[in-house]
C-alpha cells in the first residue's frame, strides 16, 4: 500500500500538533492505521500545505504525486476551504479542478479518495457565509458523485457530532488531536479498515465571555485579515512534511500505540 494525501492545513495536520513545534494530523494516522490494520509496510507521501487554494493542490501537488516513482495505491484529495474563506468564490472552477483530479487519477490508475473538512462555521466570525457556502459546494460535489458513481468521498462536513467545541482547536478554523483521529477513522473505514470513531465525553455547554472572545480576536483572526489584505498566506515559504515516501512499518506502530484499556 502507497498512501499519498494532497491537500491544505485540514490535511496538513494543523490543530494537531506535536512536541517538536511539528503537526501530526488525520493523514499521519491513516498511514499508521493502515501499517497496523493490514500488517504490512505502508509508504507514506502527504505533500499538503497550509492555506492552499484548490488550484495549486490541483495543479501542483496532484501532479507531484502522480509523478512519483513507484506511483501511490491511492491518494486522498480534499480543498476548497480556503477558497470558501475568499471573496471571489468561483464555485464552477472548483468543480472543473475536481473533475479533473478524477479523470487524472483514473487515467493513471490511481484510487482517488475524496474528502471534505469538518464544519467550523458555528464558532467564526462570517460563519454564516461560509456554511451557507459549504452547503453549495456540497452540493455540487454531489452532483459530481452522480456522474462518477464510482468516485469514493468521506463527507465529514456533515457530521454533526463533529461540529462539537471538542473536536477543534483554540483558533476554532482547524481540528484539534480529537477532530483528525475521528478524521482518520472514517477515512480508515473507507478503505477497508474498519475503525471505532472516537467521540468527546466532554459534554459541559461552551461558554463565551467577552475577554476570551477579545483575546480569541486578536490571537487569530485580526492575523487572518492581515494576512488577507496584504495577500500572504499562512504557507508562504512552507514544504511539504513528507514530499518523499515515509515507511510506515506495523510493528513500529504497535510498538508506539497506547496500550489498550
Amino acid at each position: 500500500m502507497r498512501f499519498a494525501a494532497i491537500g491544505d492545513s485540514f490535511t496538513e495536520g494543523v490543530g494537531d500538533d506535536l512536541p517538536d513545534g511539528g503537526v501530526r494530523g488525520w493523514a499521519d494516522l491513516v498511514a499508521a492505521g493502515l501499517a497496523a490494520g493490514l500488517d504490512e509496510p505502508v509508504d507514506y507521501v502527504n505533500l499538503a500545505i497550509r492555506g492552499r487554494l484548490i488550484e495549486p493542490i490541483v495543479r501542483d501537488q496532484l501532479e507531484a504525486a502522480l509523478a512519483l516513482d513507484p506511483l501511490p495505491t491511492v491518494i486522498s484529495f480534499n480543498g476548497g476551504g480556503n477558497d470558501m474563506m475568499r471573496p471571489g468564490f468561483a464555485l464552477e472552477r472548483i468543480v472543473e479542478l475536481i473533475e479533473h483530479a478524477i479523470a487524472r487519477c483514473r487515467e493513471a490508475g490511481v484510487e482517488l479518495l475524496m474528502l471534505s473538512g469538518g464544519d467550523p462555521t458555528m464558532r467564526l466570525p462570517r460563519g454564516a457565509t461560509m456554511s451557507e457556502r459549504g452547503r453549495i459546494y456540497l452540493e455540487a460535489v454531489d452532483g459530481i458523485l452522480q456522474r462518477h458513481p464510482e468516485q469514493a468521498f468521506v463527507d465529514n462536513w456533515s457530521d454533526q457530532e463533529l461540529r462539537r467545541a471538542p473536536y477543534w482547536s483554540p483558533d476554532r478554523l482547524h481540528l484539534g488531536p480529537l477532530g483528525h483521529e475521528r478524521v482518520a477513522a472514517r477515512v480508515l473505514t473507507a478503505l477497508g479498515v474498519e475503525t471505532e470513531l472516537p467521540t468527546s465525553e466532554d459534554t459541559s455547554a461552551e461558554t463565551r465571555r467577552a475577554l476570551d472572545e477579545a483575546r480569541y480576536y486578536g490571537r487569530y483572526v485580526l492575523p487572518w485579515i492581515g494576512r488577507r489584505l496584504t495577500r500572504r498566506s499562512s504557507g508562504d515559504g512552507r514544504v511539504a512534511k513528507h514530499p518523499d515516501w515515509v515507511r510506515i512499518d506495523p510493528s513500529a506502530v504497535r510498538e508506539s500505540a497506547p496500550p489498550t484499556r
